[in-house]
């Protein structure tokens, strides 16, 4: 069984950068694709970015693309969210999920099938 295990998160002030580290326990080898999702207080999940194991192919929102970036160490295969610019508005508990086959709908929660704890991360203004 693999599971994702976020870290790197806390409390930052605006304008901040933080790194998101997954790491996925289990056979990673198997592990196709990672993706990161976030759920702000009182709105719903929201994807942010996916990558595929070859480390090249990502998926974005819009709305983060640019800002954020992704990227996957191949000695460990712990995938990176790297978020810059940071303000309050990105506040949010952040998810890493995981499958171990390609997905078509990498932008929807319910298409992956390992789902991380989630991690906290505050923007203070």
């Amino acid at each position: 069984q693999e599971q994702p295990i976020e870290s790197g998160g806390g409390l930052v002030q605006t304008g901040s950068s933080l790194t998101l580290s997954c790491a996925v326990s289990g056979r990673t080898d198997k592990t196709y694709m990672i993706g990161w999702f976030r759920q702000a207080p009182g709105k719903e999940r929201e994807f942010l970015a996916a990558l595929r194991r070859n480390g090249v192919t990502t998926h974005w929102r819009d709305s983060v693309k640019g800002r954020f970036s992704i990227s996957r160490d191949d000695a460990t295969g712990t995938v990176s969210l790297q978020m810059r610019d940071l303000t309050p508005e990105d506040t949010a508990v952040y998810y890493c999920v995981a499958h171990d086959e390609w997905v078509i709908n990498w932008s929807t929660w319910d298409a992956y099938k390992f789902w991380g704890q989630g991690i906290q991360v505050t923007v203070s203004s």
